[in-house]
C-alpha cells in the first residue's frame, strides 16, 4: 500500500492479513491497558483472554467489507495497526455516514517517528477512496500525544465523553 524509507529497511503500511490477528491481538491488549490506566474506572481491565479475544475480533473483520485494517510492517516485524470502518448514519451519534478509526497504536518503543502518523494518513486514503466525506474518532481525554497528532491531520475536537460512576 504504502511505503516509506527507513534506515535498516522500508516501513511498509498494508493490509492486515489473518496471520497478523495473533500480533495485533497482542497490540490491541496494550492499547486496553493504556487506556485502563488513564481511567481505571472508565475503561476495562485486561485479563487472560484479552489477547485471544482481540486477535479473533480483528481476524473477522479483515474479511469484513466495511473494515479496513492495515498494518505497519518493517524487516517483518510488526509495528502498529490502525482499524476502522465505513459505517452509515449513527443516530446515536448524531451522525452521517462517515468512516470511524476505532484503533490506532504503534509498538512504544517506536513511537514518535511517524510510523502512526502513516498509518493513519493511509487509513484516511482508504477510507476517502471508499467515498466516505467525513471521517471520526476518540481518543482518551488524557492521551494528549495522539491528541496532538490528530489535530495535526486536520482533525478537530467535535465531542467530550463524561463518565459518572454510579456506585460512588
Amino acid at each position: 500500500m504504502k511505503r516509506t524509507a527507513s534506515a535498516s529497511s522500508e516501513l511498509i503500511i498494508r493490509n492486515a492479513l489473518p496471520l497478523d490477528a495473533q500480533v495485533m491481538g497482542a497490540f490491541g491488549t496494550l492499547l486496553v491497558a493504556l487506556h485502563h490506566k488513564l481511567d481505571p474506572q472508565r475503561f476495562i481491565e485486561t485479563t487472560r483472554a484479552t489477547p485471544s479475544g482481540y486477535a479473533r475480533f480483528l481476524g473477522r473483520k479483515i474479511d469484513d467489507p466495511n473494515a479496513i485494517i492495515l498494518v505497519a510492517e518493517q524487516g517483518g516485524i510488526l509495528l502498529g495497526y490502525v482499524y476502522g470502518e465505513i459505517e452509515g448514519h449513527d443516530y446515536m451519534a448524531l451522525r452521517g455516514p462517515a468512516g470511524v478509526v476505532h484503533d490506532l497504536f504503534v509498538d512504544a518503543s517506536r513511537r514518535r517517528e511517524g510510523i502512526g502518523r502513516s498509518l493513519l494518513q493511509a487509513i484516511l486514503s482508504e477510507i476517502t477512496a471508499r467515498g466516505a466525506e467525513r471521517v471520526v474518532l476518540s481518543t482518551a481525554h488524557q492521551n494528549k500525544t495522539a491528541q496532538q497528532l490528530f489535530a495535526a491531520l486536520g482533525f478537530r475536537a467535535t465531542m467530550i465523553e463524561m463518565t459518572r460512576e454510579l456506585k460512588d
